[in-house]
């Protein structure tokens, strides 16, 4: 006889811990320079910084390579992090409503029901992600290892955001976290790319710099007071090639996106703050995609963030 999800109990009543970020992290030997913290886009893990998925190397050990205490994060709810189980688990006994959360940041992401979403694999990574103009139809300059596109397909996992509490955990971790190495930057991707700057509202003091790379958005509801708190932090914003292409997900493209953070940075300009925007195909890098830390010429990017953060000016742990 099958047992409905309401029969199946694993034991009594007992408690885990949720809500917590999980970082790993490699420390190069010898004099260091400033720690960078890489964190995750939806649907996907801190895997996103190891090997490419063709087998090449991430930016996670070239960082250290390049004598930068470098760590990287899973989100709150999300691969290594865990998650809160009891609630998908009422629901599927019809013990309880889907929660009502936040939409989550990612392009073309499903509206606030509570479930759990992925990307998939023709539309919402193939097109999305601009590796060609349709799915399965190639860039002739793409820089995206295509041939292992079934391997980024693997890493892919369900993403929990719309049932991690508001406001979310993560932006509190990663102001901790960053206060903890005495000053770090933030390296964001995607779904994440304004969490550097929320987690600066959250607490500014341990963030030197942000580099946020294709930021699913840059906030236009930031208060003028935020953005004066925000404009004392540089930043670095980097996008890839093909932005006016069709997303098939979202009516907005990512050359609109790119268009929203050229006017956060007016704003942050004006209050006296500094924002560099890197358009990859405007300085000679064409062909680059959404997934630019997996490129073929992953390092090379890696190489003009690297730059800027070693340019950064130390900032004193207030």
């Amino acid at each position: 006889m099958e047992q409905t999800a309401a029969e199946i109990v694993l034991g009594p009543a007992d408690s885990v811990t949720v809500d917590q970020m999980y970082v790993e992290y490699m420390i190069p030997d010898g004099r260091v320079k400033t720690p960078v913290v890489l964190i995750h886009g939806a649907t996907l893990s801190g895997k996103t910084y190891d090997t490419t998925p063709d087998g090449r190397m991430g930016w996670y050990e070239y960082f250290v390579r390049k004598a930068h205490p470098t760590y990287v994060i899973d989100q709150v709810g999300r691969a290594r992090s865990g998650f809160n189980q009891a609630a998908l688990n009422r629901r599927l006994a019809g013990d309880a409503a889907p929660a009502q959360a936040a939409a989550p940041t990612a392009p073309g992401a499903p509206s606030a029901t509570g479930a759990a979403f992925r990307l998939g694999d023709r539309i919402g990574v193939w097109q999305n992600f601009r590796f060609g103009p349709r799915p399965g139809e190639a860039f002739p300059d793409t820089q995206f290892p295509v041939e292992a596109a079934a391997e980024l397909s693997k890493q892919g996992i369900p993403d929990l955001t719309p049932q991690v509490p508001s406001p979310n955990p993560t932006l509190k971790a990663l102001a901790d976290l960053s206060s903890d190495l005495g000053g770090a930057v933030l390296v964001s991707h995607s779904q994440s790319g304004p969490f550097p700057m929320d987690a600066a509202l959250v607490d500014p003091t341990g963030i030197r710099g942000i580099v946020a790379l294709e930021p699913g958005t840059c906030r236009a509801t930031y208060t003028d007071a935020q953005i004066v708190t925000l404009a004392k932090i540089p930043t670095l914003v980097i996008f890839g090639d093909h932005l006016a292409q069709p997303t098939g997900l979202s009516p907005l493209t990512w050359q609109q996106r790119l268009d929203g953070c050229r006017a956060y940075a007016e704003r942050i300009k004006a209050a006296g703050g500094r924002v560099d925007i890197l358009a990859a195909a405007q300085d000679g890098l064409r062909g680059n995609t959404h997934m630019l830390m997996q490129d073929r010429n992953n390092l090379q990017i890696a190489d003009r963030v690297l730059e800027w953060v070693d340019w950064l000016p130390r900032r004193a742990v207030r």
